[in-house]
């Protein structure tokens, strides 16, 4: 395996789920180093024939450069938001959202949110907070967005 393989996911060109595993530590690290909030978003996009390409380009299209999408090898997507906290997080989530709506007609996505220092200190925390969220979103058959409970909660 070339090692752009395991940056990269092949057919749409953002980073993998290998490449997010043994990035999001650095990021983590960075913020707390930072005193930064960092968002990360689960996202699963449902629809008959999507083509993975679409739901790249509407990621790609909505988020800043500073920011990483990476497709996991399950074919959901996960999103690194630099330097963001919940408010913004959850904006640029519904942002991603609203324009799978445009291209991608018909389908269903959910998204999980989780934040760093709000939600979690360390990345895999980060990681299953998103996932829980996510999980949560799944509950509305039509598709939403669920923000990920504080520690406390």
């Amino acid at each position: 395996m070339e090692p752009h393989d395991e940056i990269a996911e092949q057919d749409t060109g953002l980073f993998s789920e290998a490449y997010l595993h043994s990035f999001l530590p650095t990021r983590v690290a960075a913020a707390r180093r930072g005193l930064r909030p960092l968002g990360l978003a689960v996202i699963d996009v449902d629809a008959d024939d999507v083509d993975p390409v679409t739901v790249a380009g509407a990621i790609t299209y909505t988020l800043r450069d500073s920011d990483t999408p990476c497709r996991l090898d399950d074919g959901r997507y996960a999103l690194i938001l630099e330097d963001t906290p919940l408010g913004g997080s959850h904006k640029a989530i519904e942002r991603v959202r609203e324009l799978l709506d445009e291209r991608v007609p018909g389908s269903r996505h959910w998204a999980g949110v989780a934040c760093y220092p709000a939600h979690a200190f360390q990345e895999d925390e980060l990681l299953d907070q998103a996932e829980r969220a996510l999980e949560l979103a799944h509950q509305n058959d039509d598709g939403g967005l669920e923000v990920a409970q504080p520690p406390d909660a």
